[in-house]
């Protein structure tokens, strides 16, 4: 590399002139300092982000060609050199290849590309010339592995180029083994490495066994994953099960495979990390550390863990449930694998199954009229409306599902293009509605038709709302002198407007089990009825909903109390303007019908002082107003079943309350210490700290 690069500048200064600047430029850059950049109207930020910084083993990819004085060799050079074997291989040897391997694959889930992870194995370059039995079964298995999870990534679509790379670097899947072959290939190892242990128990044949066993079970339940006839439910936990047996055991005998012991040279048994450095592309290389092999085994623990709560999507048929489903295992950030799984298996992610599924969470939330009459839905305009108004609700409601299987930060940009298919959902919703009234009103057996489509619509169009503007917590987007107008929009509309949705579902499902059982007792004597205590559905959604209100309160309060006292840190007054950042955290919203969005001038009339019925508004008006939000939250999550999430927030609001009630009593008056907001108990709902 270093005589190519030598001869290369050569030929460049024989066919030009030039001259060496390396001395004016380091007088010219002497007074910056680290990190500080030069702005030129020829070199600005975007040319400064393009440069490539030559001899720089991190910017410039030829340089790790460079790195000691070992030469990169390819399989065949090893070979021939005796460098790696090919046959009469020990246990320890193989292991050593095995967890390396997987590793390498760990590595490539995780982003990097396969160039410079798994295809560093140089036994995976020519499998077949293996002679060993065991490590040529495994090096086809692990082509087939990359085949099923690439096919799998790819069906469900829900990655971007920073969580998978797919590109091959021209290297061939091998697609022509089969995969049931490759499954008997390993069963057949495996009955080998069986008898072998029984016959003289060896702790390392006995290691490889749950090796090769762990590498068949793993690709018959990605395999599983593909088919359209999903495996039952304990057929499925029985597979993960035992691959999660054995997986344990592999875990324990992770340091029984070579290993490379010196810390100068990379190489060990079968691997050549920069064997393919030259087909990386002319773009900034990305930095590539493989796993280490205990943190690659404890990586497939977890992605099986959670293979076990993916496959009970299966039991779900119900819309709702499968949205908070998939709401809340994106919240544990999963691996790409389980998350493309979780979309493959839940069969609402395939539009020809999505419009019957809609129906059904429509009549679940909210009990339409116009559904549950067969003298509407008799009627052929009717049937049409809905039918169509449906269809066109798939797109956006297949597109929530999938905005839950991308990787955290891009879910809040796609929340916001989300927003927009609801918008034209709303406007179509109302139309429905409007359209089937007119025909319940003039039907005698038929209920009022009064704006059900529409609060479903509104529901979903509020859940997303809420879940774009808590995201930006989660990614630390937003400054602490911001959070009062975030906490004061989650309290004063989306919340009070998403309990007003709820709660008009809760009456119409209330109301039509009345009516249903008046129906059913029609005829009978009214002292033979009985009249069974109404259950409200929602009541438990409502009333969390309502902690979650008071508790936003209670943060909004506290904030203009700190505001008040002059312990926020502010924004210097030159470079800042509270409407300009207001209106962009705030634009997804600004095209919506409903709720209809607050303009800047509109906040900062509904958050000025003179709307409190106390003169004057000090800090301890405040601090004791979010006492009492606190206080209220903690009432009302202590009236519902208790769960790790309720008790995470019970302790939040208990804190936050003896915090201000502190505060309103003159605690750390005079200190001028910003307080710390610290999110480790929850991402959303942080515990105020005073310093």
């Amino acid at each position: 590399m270093e005589n190519e690069y030598s001869h290369s500048c050569a030929s460049w200064r024989l066919y030009g002139n030039w001259t060496d600047i390396t001395a004016t430029f380091q007088e010219t850059v002497k007074d910056l300092k680290l990190g500080e950049l030069l702005h030129d109207e020829l070199f600005g930020l975007f040319e400064a982000m393009s440069a490539i910084e030559m001899m720089d083993p991190k910017m410039d990819a030829g340089m790790l060609c460079n790195r000691g004085v070992r030469k990169i060799i390819s399989f065949d050079q090893a070979v021939q050199d005796n460098i790696i074997k090919l046959h009469d291989f020990k246990d320890a040897e193989i292991i050593g290849v095995i967890d390396g391997t997987l590793a390498c694959v760990v590595s490539w889930l995780e982003g990097h590309s396969l160039a410079q992870t798994v295809f560093i194995n140089l036994y995976l370059h020519k499998p077949y010339m293996i002679e060993d039995r065991t490590l040529r079964a495994f090096c086809l298995a692990i082509y087939k592995l990359l085949e099923i999870i690439k096919d799998l990534v790819h069906n469900a679509m829900v990655y971007e180029e920073e969580d998978f790379q797919p590109m091959q670097y021209g290297y061939h899947l091998n697609p022509e083994v089969s995969e049931q072959r490759m499954i008997g290939m390993l069963r057949e190892i495996e009955e080998d490495l069986h008898r072998k242990t029984r016959s003289k128990p060896n702790l390392e044949t006995q290691a490889l066994f749950a090796r090769i066993k762990f590498l068949r079970l793993f690709l018959q339940i990605l395999i599983s994953f593909k088919k359209d006839d999903q495996p039952s439910i304990p057929d499925s936990q029985r597979l993960l099960a035992s691959c999660l047996e054995m997986l344990y055991v592999v875990q324990e005998t992770v340091e029984l495979g070579v290993q490379n012991r010196d810390s100068e040279h990379e190489y060990i048994l079968g691997f050549e990390p920069s064997i393919n450095q030259r087909l990386l592309p002319p773009t900034f290389p990305r930095y590539t550390k493989i796993k280490s092999r205990s943190e690659a085994i404890s990586y497939f623990i977890e992605m099986t863990e959670r293979f076990k709560i993916v496959s009970k999507i299966q039991m779900i048929s119900s819309l709702h449930q499968a949205l908070d489903f998939f709401i809340e295992f994106s919240k544990s950030s999963p691996c790409i694998l389980s998350r493309s799984a979780l979309q493959l298996l839940y069969p609402g992610t395939n539009p020809l199954n999505s419009k019957e599924i809609l129906k059904e969470a429509v009549k679940a939330f909210i009990c339409p009229p116009a559904l549950l009459s067969k003298t509407l839905m008799s009627n052929v305009e009717a049937k049409y409306f809905v039918d169509t108004f449906l269809t066109h609700c798939s797109r956006p409601f297949i597109n929530f599902l999938q905005l839950c299987g991308h990787n955290r930060a891009r879910q809040r940009d796609k929340l916001a293009h989300l927003l927009d298919e609801f918008t034209t959902l709303q406007d179509e919703a109302e139309r429905v509605d409007a359209y089937l009234h007119n025909l319940s009103v003039n039907s005698p057996l038929s209920r009022p038709h009064i704006a059900c489509f529409g609060t479903w619509v509104l529901y979903h169009t509020l859940r997303i709302m809420i879940m774009y503007l808590l995201a930006g917590f989660e990614l630390e987007l937003y400054s602490v002198h911001e959070f009062y107008y975030i906490y004061w929009y989650l309290y004063e509309f989306l919340y009070g407007w998403l309990i007003s949705a709820l709660s008009r579902a809760d009456s119409f499902l209330v109301e039509n089990e009345i009516l249903n059982e008046l129906q059913r007792n029609k005829g009978t004597s009214k002292k033979k009825t009985k009249y069974k205590k109404r259950t409200r559905p929602y009541n438990r959604d409502i009333i969390y909903l309502q902690a979650l209100q008071n508790m936003c309160g209670g943060y909004y309060k506290a904030l203009m109390g700190f505001r008040l006292e002059g312990k926020l840190t502010m924004p210097h007054p030159r470079f800042d303007n509270e409407q300009v950042r207001y209106e962009h955290r705030f634009a997804p919203f600004q095209n919506l019908l409903t709720p209809p969005p607050v303009v800047y001038a509109e906040f900062r009339e509904m958050t000025s002082f003179e709307r409190f019925q106390q003169q004057p508004v000090d800090s301890v008006f405040l601090y004791i107003a979010g006492c009492k939000h606190f206080h209220q939250a903690r009432q009302l999550l202590e009236s519902i079943t208790a769960d790790s999430e309720i008790t995470e927030l019970l302790k939040i609001c208990k804190t936050n309350f003896i915090v201000l009630k502190l505060l309103a009593g003159g605690h750390k008056k005079e200190s001028l210490k910003p307080p710390e907001f610290d999110f480790m108990k929850n991402k959303y709902y942080p515990v105020i700290k005073l310093n």
